[in-house]
C-alpha cells in the first residue's frame, strides 16, 4: 500500500504542479481564515505539512511566523520557491509521515487539503508524526474537505469533489476526522466550518 501510494502521491502532482495554484484559487480565502483561527504568538515556529506551492505557508510567513513547509513533491516546492519572498519562510523536500525534525521542535503543525488524498494507514502515520513534533501543549491544525449536514447538499458536494479529487478521497471523507487526532493524542481545542459546509478546520492541542 505504501508503494502504491508514494508512487501515485508522485505522478498525480508532477502532473498537477503547473495549474495548481489555479485550482488554489477556489481556496485561497482560506488560508487566511486558518492564520486567524489558529491565534498563536508571533514568533511562533510553525511546520506547514504538504503545503505543495505554499499557498498556506504564505499565509503564515505573511504574519510574521517562522516558517518551514515540507512536501513529496519536488515539483510542488519549485513553484513554491520561485514565489517565495519571505525571509521567514523555507521549502524542504520531506515525508509528512517521516518527518525529519527532532520531537516537540514545533509550536504549531498544519496540514491542509491533504489528508484525503492519502489511505488510512499513511493519514495514521502522518498525524502521529504532526503530534511527535510539535510542542507540549502546542497546536495542531487539520484543513480539509467535510461534508454539508443537508441531505442534498451533502450529495452534490460528495460526488462533485470525487470527479477531481484522489481516489482516497471518498474513504476520507465518511471517516470521523476528530476520532482519529484524539486517538493519536490531540485534544479537540475547536472546529470551524467553511466553503457552505464542504470543507472544515480542526484544531487541537498535543
Amino acid at each position: 500500500m505504501d508503494e502504491e501510494y508514494y508512487h501515485y502521491t508522485k505522478k498525480c502532482f508532477k502532473r498537477w504542479a503547473p495549474i495548481y495554484n489555479f485550482t488554489d484559487l477556489f481556496i485561497s480565502k482560506v488560508r487566511s481564515k486558518v492564520v486567524d483561527f489558529i491565534n498563536v504568538k508571533n514568533s511562533s515556529k510553525i511546520l506547514d505539512i504538504a503545503t505543495g506551492t505554499g499557498k498556506q505557508a504564505f499565509a503564515f510567513a505573511k504574519k510574521g511566523y517562522n516558517v518551514i513547509g515540507i512536501d513529496l513533491s519536488e515539483d510542488m516546492l519549485k513553484i513554491a520557491d520561485k514565489k517565495n519572498k519571505y525571509g521567514n519562510l523555507r521549502f524542504e523536500v520531506a515525508d509528512a509521515a517521516e518527518l525529519p525534525f527532532k520531537a516537540e521542535y514545533f509550536d504549531v503543525t498544519c496540514i491542509s487539503f491533504a489528508l484525503h488524498d492519502m489511505p488510512l494507514l499513511i493519514r495514521k502515520k502522518v498525524i502521529t508524526e504532526m503530534v511527535r513534533v510539535t510542542k507540549a501543549r502546542g497546536t495542531i491544525v487539520v484543513v480539509d474537505y467535510a461534508l454539508p449536514k443537508n441531505k442534498i447538499s451533502r450529495w452534490l458536494v460528495y460526488h462533485f469533489v470525487r470527479l477531481y479529487e484522489s481516489k482516497y478521497y471518498s474513504d476520507f471523507v465518511k471517516s470521523d476526522i476528530q476520532a482519529l487526532l484524539i486517538e493519536s493524542g490531540v485534544k479537540p481545542e475547536g472546529n470551524l466550518s467553511m466553503m457552505f459546509g464542504a470543507g472544515r478546520i480542526f484544531k487541537g492541542t498535543k
